[in-house]
């Protein structure tokens, strides 16, 4: 897979921005800039939900990271439905505030990728794991560690983008995928590995460490 850089706003957020830029002057043109004002202040949200900003890889290849922005809402033991095992799952759930470029928690090959239609409940609840539209990607890392990095559609998210494929290799904190507009992503764990998240914490992609793999 090709590398990406970060370019301060995700390539995913252009056109979006350029169609509101054009609608706004055209507003200001034909009313005047305080009818316009509304939006302008759409296009600064527009802005500040596609930023892509550049972040630190910490820890060593033991340490799971963030796949996404946001607050944790869900660490448990549970079964891991996408490779049939029992997990250790951490949830994070992304309003539209945070930044929605998702990024790899561990360094290892794609052994699968499952991508499934469904509902779009509030991604804040924990029935959305299974219920919502969804992308799942299976890594394995090269000491044998399985992870589950599962896109999941909220209340509003409209579009899950996954740049990946089977055989892909990812490393810590790369950029993989997109989700619209409001979501959560899921990660599920070897259950041997050690949270080093607590419940409501707000976690960056890439800068916090989730987990330490056993």
């Amino acid at each position: 897979m090709p590398s990406y850089p970060h370019p301060i706003i995700a390539r995913e957020g252009w056109p979006f921005l350029a169609v509101s830029v054009v609608v706004a002057l055209a507003a200001a043109w034909l009313a005047g800039w305080g009818w316009s004002l509304p939006l302008w202040v759409w296009t600064a949200f527009v802005l500040q939900f596609f930023r892509d900003p550049a972040r630190p890889i910490p820890g060593t290849a033991k340490d799971v990271l963030s796949p996404a922005d946001g607050r944790i809402v869900a660490i448990q033991t549970t079964r891991d439905p996408y490779i049939d095992r029992e997990a250790l799952k951490i949830s994070v759930f992304m309003n539209v505030f945070n930044v929605h470029s998702n990024r790899s928690p561990v360094d290892g090959e794609v052994k699968g990728h499952w991508y499934h239609a469904g509902s779009f409940v509030n991604a804040a609840l924990d029935k959305a794991s299974l219920e919502n539209e969804r992308n799942a990607l299976w890594l394995r890392t090269a000491d044998g560690q399985d992870v589950t990095s599962v896109q999941v559609a909220g209340l509003i998210a409209r579009r899950i983008l996954c740049y990946v494929k089977e055989g892909d290799a990812l490393t810590r904190g790369q950029r993989y995928g997109f989700i619209r507009f409001g979501s959560r992503v899921d990660v599920y764990l070897p259950p041997a590995a050690k949270p080093k998240v607590t419940i409501g914490e707000k976690v960056s992609a890439s800068a916090t460490i989730l987990a330490e793999l056993p």
